[in-house]
């Protein structure tokens, strides 16, 4: 039987998870009479509510073609630049990829982000024009987009050479000519086995064992799993091996205790072990990690790991402090926080935290809003209570000239034609420059910016309600530029509060007209607590638990009820994006809230005279 070790890529929302959905239903993997679930391989809580792809997963097929039975190894990555760092170490271990781009939307920014790193790395992709039963869907346009991408990105002859097929992932069809209708996926299994390389690693079998760690989780039977290719020998239950970090140097020796492959979205323990160039995950070593090579005793070289993309973004994450601490959450010590924090750090090499002068408080760096957003919703839902910062970039030095360097953001969005002015005006105000733009469809407008990563900070919200929910913002990180100067990103003043209580509806009633709440009657508050947007510029101390006054006079007539307008209710990227320097997000297993970092307001007063 042959192997194939394949990596779909594609932006995020083209369709990668779906396909995979049609290619295990057609392989047979699923019983005719089998219960099963959309997008599969989304098994993450997270990632069904979100409908994203947050974690690389393999999974295994059989298929029996025009080359005889083939098994066919496919990884499901994520589109989100957030999470590239998964991606680049998987397309580490594969020896092909197919590229998905909608039919209809064509290139987008994470496109070219997922389609440099395959290049990179040496790989043939195969262009998969997803989505051509779509009403305004236009494959032939896209084709040539995507062919000036590769040109663009430095493709070689060979790699420029690719083949390209149309499909309809969600409907299960391929076809290499549109002319041609087909209702299977049969020509794309058959160009994967035709035009992917079997893995090199097969005629190393007889070498001694050696593997890199792409993936890392954790068991609770098995306890650390390392999933990786196997480059050279057999991975075999019982074999003693060791791990070695990427300059070369012994972490720790062991023994395998079991070998799993992937077969169909189940994970099966091999016995027999496992041959090289398959993709396997390996028990028996407790410090090993990502980017670590393991290997048989008799190797002493590390296998080239591939580079990671440093952080362009960072926040401070702290114990939370707030007078209503520790009443929803169990996990509320900071080396609990820490220890969950290194976990996360250890799994996904794109995170690093650091530890601030700043007491029980920790700088933890990732790629985005988004990626840092998913982690901290992840430990709330774990039961930690924590104090968030408002997420600033990751400067850099230029070596030479030691001038400062701020990340730049490819950014692409796609509007309705009478909305282009007022988004070009406010991105302007932010330091972005215009690129690129022109009509991308019935009404819509395609505006291509480069703009400083500080600008985009919290402007998701703000570019929704300019463009009235129907406007579709994409950002990828693209490189450093010299530091642009101080952006004012024109966020109004808040409304806080000045005592400790549960608000009353009279004083929330009577508040309204100074701007917009955030909270409810009958909702504890605190000093300091952040309870609604102030209508103007400045922040404004108020009483939110003011009850009526009641006299022994009788009224002439009936007082009428207090009727108050829904709260606000920010979201925790919407309230990590939406406050300002001297201010926190309070996150809990049940609550999410805003406040002031110095809670007394005749200290907050000091403080900024001081400053």
């Amino acid at each position: 039987m042959s192997l194939r070790n394949i990596a779909i890529i594609a932006h995020v929302d083209h369709g990668k998870t779906t396909l995979v959905d049609q290619l295990l239903a057609q392989s047979g993997v699923f019983r005719a009479n089998e219960a099963t679930v959309e997008r599969a391989m989304d098994s993450n809580d997270q990632e069904r509510e979100r409908g994203i792809t947050i974690l690389a997963k393999c999974t295994s097929v059989l298929w029996n073609g025009k080359a005889g039975e083939t098994r066919i190894n496919i990884i499901d990555t994520p589109g989100h630049a957030d999470f590239g760092g998964e991606v680049e170490r998987i397309l580490g271990m594969v020896d092909g990829c197919v590229l998905l781009v909608d039919a209809e939307e064509g290139v987008m920014p994470q496109t070219k982000f997922v389609l440099g790193k395959a290049l990179k790395m040496g790989l043939r992709p195969i262009l998969c024009l997803n989505k051509v039963d779509r009403p305004h869907a236009d494959p032939d346009r896209v084709l040539n987009e995507a062919f000036d991408l590769f040109a663009a990105m430095g493709a070689t002859d060979e790699q420029l050479d690719f083949p390209h097929i149309y499909a309809s992932g969600k409907n299960g069809w391929a076809t290499l000519d549109m002319s041609k209708p087909n209702d299977n996926l049969a020509p794309l299994f058959d160009l994967i086995v035709d035009h992917v390389p079997a893995p090199k690693a097969e005629a190393r079998k007889d070498e001694p064992f050696q593997m890199l760690s792409v993936l890392i989780e954790s068991d609770p039977f098995l306890g650390r799993l390392l999933t990786g290719r196997i480059e050279a020998g057999k991975a075999v239950p019982g074999l003693a091996i060791k791990a070695l970090s990427r300059d070369g140097k012994e972490i720790e020796r062991g023994r395998i205790t079991k070998v799993l492959a992937f077969r169909g979205l189940k994970r099966q323990p091999i016995d027999g072990g496992a041959e090289a160039g398959d993709i396997v995950a390996i028990a028996g070593l407790s410090k090993a990690t990502v980017a670590d090579t393991l290997c048989a005793m008799e190797v002493n070289e590390a296998l080239p790991a591939q580079p990671i993309d440093p952080p362009t973004i960072s926040m401070t994450v702290s114990v939370n402090d707030s007078p209503l601490a520790g009443r929803e959450g169990d996990k509320v010590q900071s080396r609990v926080i820490a220890a969950r924090l290194l976990k996360e750090a250890e799994s996904n090499v794109a995170i690093r935290v650091t530890e601030t002068t700043e007491k029980d408080a920790f700088e933890v760096a990732g790629r985005g809003e988004l990626q840092l957003g998913v982690l901290i919703e992840g430990m709330r839902r774990e039961g930690f209570e924590v104090s968030i910062s408002r997420p600033r970039v990751v400067f850099q030095t230029d070596p030479e000239t030691g001038e400062r360097l701020e990340p730049i953001e490819d950014v692409m969005i796609d509007v309705d034609d009478e909305f282009t002015g007022i988004v070009i005006e406010k991105l302007s105000a932010r330091k972005a420059e215009l690129k690129d733009m022109g009509p991308s469809g019935a009404g819509k407008t395609r505006i291509s910016l480069m703009s400083p990563s500080r600008s985009l900070i919290g402007y998701q919200g703000e570019f929704l309600t300019d463009t009235r929910g129907s406007g579709v913002l994409n950002r990828v990180f693209s490189h450093y530029e010299p530091y642009k100067g101080a952006i004012d990103a024109g966020r109004k003043g808040v409304l806080v509060s000045n005592s400790d209580g549960e608000t009353a509806a009279y004083a929330l009633w009577n508040l309204e007209e100074r701007g917009t709440m955030f909270v409810g009657a009958g909702e504890k508050t605190y000093q300091g607590m952040i309870i609604g947007e102030n209508s103007r510029s400045d922040d404004l101390d108020v009483n939110p638990m003011k009850a009526k006054q009641l006299t022994n006079v009788r009224a002439s007539g009936k007082d009428e009820a207090v009727r108050l307008t829904p709260p606000r209710r920010l979201t925790l990227e919407q309230a990590i994006a939406y406050i300002e320097e001297d201010e926190l997000v309070e996150v809990t297993p049940k609550s999410i809230r805003l406040r002031k970092k110095v809670l007394n307001p005749s200290f907050r007063k000091k403080r900024t005279k001081d400053e």
